[in-house]
């Protein structure tokens, strides 16, 4: 909305507000801001939260040195959605479509958590909406988005070809054009392919980002260096110079979703202050599925999905993990991992935890950077 009064309603009255035009300025702000708003009502939610008595359970199959985190406050990622939002709608372009779209992805997904985690908090219980539950409302929300694409598609703003990495000219197209030509009534039928695809991205990015929020920091800790891979590249692909460049499908106006990565950054700085080890706070189901599908969004949208496993790779790790402990003990009753996800094997091997999470933020920043280079290197 500041980018709305400031430059198109102020701009021709008093022109040093031409800087907000400059969507590299505006996601600064928004980063700044988001990290302000974090860290100035941090403590506000916090202390509600323990009135509320919204607690974590702590499963008690889980390493010993977990059971003393019982009682810490959940739900905080009610925190981290709102210090993303408000940035996001204060700085960035409201005439623009992406960015109503990637807002909508992250309230229902947060919702979704919430949801989830406040039927923990009810039952008392490490346990909330069912999975099959769980997955149905994400592929609800999911399909919602691939919809909305598809409809920006036949506006021309939007792309269905696929970004390969290391790949420059080879860009296939999610859509049965065959299907359209030999049944005509039936050319929604071609959009099918994408509209699996989104949802396979979106809600596996979700839960991933879940199953990584075990440690004192992990998630958020490898959420911002995730965010900050896409922030770099959702800019070059609204770039016109950068893009072309670099051989990228240029989408114009998904340069404005810079501005929602950088609030990505800003907010989970300020949430990691009271999550660090130890935590004063969980973002929960809330935060990490909200969080995830935001991500997975944006991956989308910039055609950069198949470099989603690249720069958030410890979430694809952490969750793999969790499919093969699971499908080991079904098909052969016996386990990979000393215990799933990934980071309470290291765990279970002797390994404190912060220094866990420091291992994995490295591997993380390390994912990260193998990412950005995979847009030269094709």
């Amino acid at each position: 909305m500041l980018y709305w009064l400031l430059y198109q309603k102020l701009f021709p009255y008093f022109h040093p507000f031409r800087i907000f035009r400059y969507v590299t300025f505006r996601t600064a702000f928004a980063s700044l801001t988001a990290l302000l708003i974090a860290l100035l009502i941090g403590p506000f939610v916090i202390e509600k939260l323990r009135q509320f008595q919204i607690s974590q359970y702590i499963r008690e199959d889980g390493p010993e040195s977990h059971q003393k985190k019982s009682g810490t406050p959940t739900m905080g990622g009610v925190l981290i959605v709102i210090a993303i939002l408000l940035p996001t709608i204060l700085w960035s372009d409201p005439a623009n479509p992406f960015v109503w779209l990637v807002v909508f992805s992250t309230m229902a997904f947060g919702a979704i958590g919430f949801a989830d985690d406040y039927i923990k908090v009810v039952k008392r219980r490490n346990l909330g909406l069912t999975a099959r539950a769980k997955l149905a409302w994400q592929g609800i929300v999911a399909a919602l988005v691939a919809i909305a694409l598809v409809v920006l598609q036949q506006f021309r703003m939007f792309s269905t070809q696929l970004t390969v990495p290391f790949f420059k000219s080879f860009r296939p197209d999610l859509l049965w054009h065959l299907w359209p030509a030999m049944l005509p009534h039936m050319s929604l039928f071609a959009f099918v392919p994408f509209v699996a695809f989104v949802i396979f991205v979106l809600v596996g990015s979700s839960n991933a980002v879940n199953l990584t929020d075990g440690l004192d920091g992990l998630a958020i800790g490898c959420t911002i260096i995730a965010a900050g891979a896409l922030t770099v590249l959702t800019y070059v692909s609204g770039h016109i110079i950068f893009s072309n460049y670099l051989e990228l499908q240029r989408m114009p106006m998904v340069e404005e979703l810079t501005v929602f990565c950088g609030a990505i950054v800003g907010a989970s700085i300020g949430f990691l202050w009271y999550n660090a080890h130890p935590a004063e706070v969980f973002m929960g189901d809330v935060g990490s599925l909200a969080l995830g599908g935001a991500i997975a969004t944006v991956a989308v949208i910039i055609r950069q999905e198949l470099l989603l496993p690249f720069f958030g790779g410890i979430f694809l790790l952490e969750a793999v993990s969790v499919l093969l402990q699971v499908g080991s003990y079904k098909l052969r009753k016996k386990r990979i991992f000393k215990m799933a996800p990934l980071h309470h094997h290291f765990e279970l091997l002797g390994w404190k935890e912060s220094k866990v999470i420091a291992r994995f933020w490295i591997a993380a920043l390390v994912f990260a950077l193998f990412a950005l280079t995979t847009l030269k290197l094709r």
